[in-house]
């Protein structure tokens, strides 16, 4: 499900924890810190517009920096975050304690626990990139099957071109909405992807 990682050699996982390592989760926040994500995060939200009422979902929240951050930003919308790991999971609910309307579910991108059509925004911050291609395209059809007709999905990741292709065919309209230099990651793109009507 995602790519081989030779590095990190102890995991026993089918997914990637966060940091890349299940020992190394207890920094993996002081380290989005120090990578500066957080001026990251909160273009994402910018660019998503979330509105009251709105239902969003994050897929690959890790310990939930992005959908928390949303939600301090929105808090009249309503927010599902998913990820594989248990324990990022805990991580983001502890975060999000005294937060109402965020729910945390472990679950796959590309085998999410929700109904055709539930939701008006999805979110990916740098997880897209772990995925191998197959997995990669199933987590696309997966996200153009729960977000409404019109619905939007804003995603912030590495590695060029291959988003779009993926997206686009999955079925969505996509955009490049910005591209920049982050001083240590590298190239980061943020995209813009619309479910049609």
């Amino acid at each position: 499900m995602t790519e081989y990682h030779p590095h990190f050699v102890g995991n026993r996982h089918d997914y990637l924890p966060a940091a890349g390592h299940d020992l190394l989760l207890p920094a993996y926040d002081l380290l989005t810190r120090v990578l500066g994500m957080g001026r990251v995060y909160a273009t994402l939200v910018d660019d998503a517009d979330l509105q009251p009422g709105q239902r969003v979902i994050e897929i690959g929240c890790g310990t939930g920096n992005l959908t928390t951050r949303a939600k301090r930003s929105s808090p009249g919308s309503e927010f599902a975050a998913t990820d594989p790991d248990p324990r990022a999971l805990r991580r983001a609910r502890r975060k999000a304690k005294g937060l109402t309307g965020i729910r945390f579910e472990r679950a796959y991108a590309q085998q999410l626990p929700f109904g055709d059509g539930e939701f008006d925004r999805a979110l990916s911050s740098m997880m897209l990139h772990h995925l191998d291609d197959a997995t990669k395209a199933a987590a696309a059809a997966e996200l153009l099957r729960v977000l409404k007709p019109g619905g939007l999905l804003h995603i912030v990741d590495v590695r060029g071109d291959a988003i779009p292709r993926v997206l686009e065919a999955a079925g969505f309209d996509c955009a490049t909405t910005r591209a920049e230099r982050h001083r240590v990651i590298g190239q980061i793109t943020y995209y813009r992807a619309t479910r049609p009507h």
